[in-house]
């Protein structure tokens, strides 16, 4: 990739494009690269952060939240806003509701729906049928009239003229304006910007840009493999030294130093039991203690702790 020649563009731009390169690359060092190695190296940093801080501390509160809710949110919610009212309605809500509705509402309900069919029965059925009669036969017949021989006719010339008002005001102007003004100056602009402002955006995009963000790529690359040679000249090596020379051995002494002390101590508490309540029957003479020089296993199991004998009555 870094060996490519940039291959020359039919029609080259001759000296032209040469004197629009030089002052464009210096623009591409001063400006482009800046901000590229600014970006390269704060999505660096957000990625370590991201997988070395983050996802640890992430999964700490996950768990954290999940069992404050389950063993302290969850029972104070349910203690505060979900028993008091599931019991109010179990135990209040609903007996009451069931008896008003059963003992109320209901034999309410049932004396004003008797009346209402009682009214409509006897009342508004005949009245609706005489009513009916009357428009049937009185009404009906010159409004039928009048529909037929004066609104039709009237609403046929109406719409005539409101059509034509609305071709004159909203529709022919419109249609000249778009077919002998608008559609022919759409056209010089197209015609403008495809062989006018096109070209020269190819131009700039092959001539220009593209080279300066290739350069600033290869640039970067280069100021990224520098800073992670100078990573593990400066940081990573001399810390993998001090680990393996230093701090493995302090660690392997500390180790046996602990394990050594450990098992003194124990000694020490196992003898000052013997003398004060003597060494039980079948215990060997000899001590069992392990000294620094002794040749013991490091993974032998302790001699077991002799516990003091219990009292009776």
């Amino acid at each position: 990739m870094e060996n490519e020649k940039p291959q020359a563009v039919p029609g080259g731009g001759g000296c032209l494009g040469g004197v629009v390169r030089v002052p464009v690359k210096v623009v591409a060092v001063l400006v482009v690269l800046p901000v590229r190695v600014v970006w390269d190296l704060v999505a660096a940093c957000a990625r370590g952060l991201g997988r070395h801080v983050l996802a640890p501390l992430g999964n700490g509160l996950g768990w954290g939240l999940v069992r404050l809710w389950r063993y302290v949110l969850k029972p104070l919610v349910l203690v505060v806003f979900y028993w008091p009212w599931v019991g109010m309605w179990r135990y209040l809500v609903a007996p009451v509701g069931s008896a008003v509705y059963r003992y109320l509402l209901r034999p309410l309900g049932m004396g004003v729906a008797w009346v209402v069919l009682a009214v409509g029965r006897y009342v508004l059925a005949p009245l609706a049928a005489g009513l009916g009669w009357v428009v049937r036969d009185l009404v009906a017949p010159p409004l039928a009239w009048v529909y037929r021989r004066v609104l039709t006719p009237l609403g046929h010339g109406v719409r005539w003229l409101v059509r034509g008002a609305c071709l004159l005001v909203f529709v022919w102007p419109w249609v000249g304006l778009w077919r002998y003004v608008l559609a022919p100056v759409g056209r010089g602009v197209a015609w403008v910007v495809v062989h006018g402002v096109v070209p020269p955006l190819v131009f700039l995009v092959r001539e220009v840009l593209a080279p300066a963000w290739h350069l600033a790529g290869r640039i970067t690359r280069a100021l990224g493999r520098g800073l992670r040679w100078l990573w593990r000249g400066c940081v990573a090596r001399p810390l993998a030294w001090v680990h393996r020379q230093v701090a493995t051995p302090v660690g392997h002494a500390l180790r046996e130093v602990w394990r050594t002390s450990r098992a003194a101590v124990r000694e020490a508490r196992a003898e000052v039991r013997r003398a004060l309540f003597g060494s039980p029957a079948g215990e060997p003479a000899r001590s069992r203690a392990r000294t620094l020089g002794s040749t013991t296993a490091a993974d032998a199991a302790p001699a077991a702790e002799i516990s003091p004998p219990r009292r009776r009555g």
